[in-house]
């Protein structure tokens, strides 16, 4: 078993005595499927690529951009490579375009190690990468969480989370940053294993039996 492994083991085990919520949910959904994209700039084209589209619009696009850049994957000198006129034909916008191409530039001329990120302490990732435009602080974080791995991190912007905190706690309205805070509070230092479960929690079947 990898470390990350037995991290989200002992993360269910918090997660079930913290609260009769996420009992439940451990109960129903666990163990937990987190999985890594360890390619971190993999990770990043595909939290770009999927703002503010469907999911399903966000695949397509992904499989047209592997499609186009062929061998050796998407990587910052293969999209680099691809320009602007290629990611436009296959479905990006010319804001999105040049944010995937911002960050291969950051990547092959202005120093960006995304290799060393692990490294770093998680205040230091999400600065770095909030330098970046098109990257804000719920991207840095999805990469905290769907990259590095780090366990205890807190997306409070993220709808979805919010969402399934009003719908466990039957609030009248989303929270906002202090009460979710507050309400994850009792699950860290597993926040980022909760939210998973948070997210996991508004799929339909889910949804329809918690109702």
């Amino acid at each position: 078993m990898t470390s990350f492994e037995e991290m989200l083991r002992n993360a269910d085990r918090h997660l079930e005595c913290s609260c009769p919520h996420m009992r439940d949910l451990v109960a129903r959904v666990g163990p937990c499927g987190l999985r890594l994209q360890r390619d971190g700039f993999q990770m990043l084209v595909r939290s770009i690529t999927a703002q503010q589209i469907s999911g399903a619009a966000a695949r397509a696009i992904r499989g047209r951009l592997e499609d186009r850049v062929g061998s050796p994957g998407v990587c910052a000198r293969s999209v680099r490579a691809c320009g602007e006129d290629c990611l436009r034909e296959i479905g990006y916008s010319a804001r999105k375009a040049s944010y995937v191409l911002g960050l291969a530039d950051a990547v092959l001329e202005q120093g960006l190690d995304l290799d060393a990120m692990p490294a770093l302490d998680s205040d230091e990732v999400v600065r770095q990468l909030t330098d970046l435009r098109g990257i804000g602080v719920w991207t840095a974080k999805m990469f905290l969480i769907f990259s590095l791995g780090r366990p205890d991190v807190v997306p409070h912007e993220d709808l979805g989370v919010r969402q399934a905190l009003r719908r466990l706690h039957g609030l009248a309205a989303l929270p906002g940053r202090s009460e979710a805070l507050e309400l994850f509070r009792p699950w860290r230092p597993y926040g980022s294993v909760a939210s998973w479960y948070c997210w996991r929690s508004l799929e339909p079947r889910l949804a329809k039996e918690a109702s």
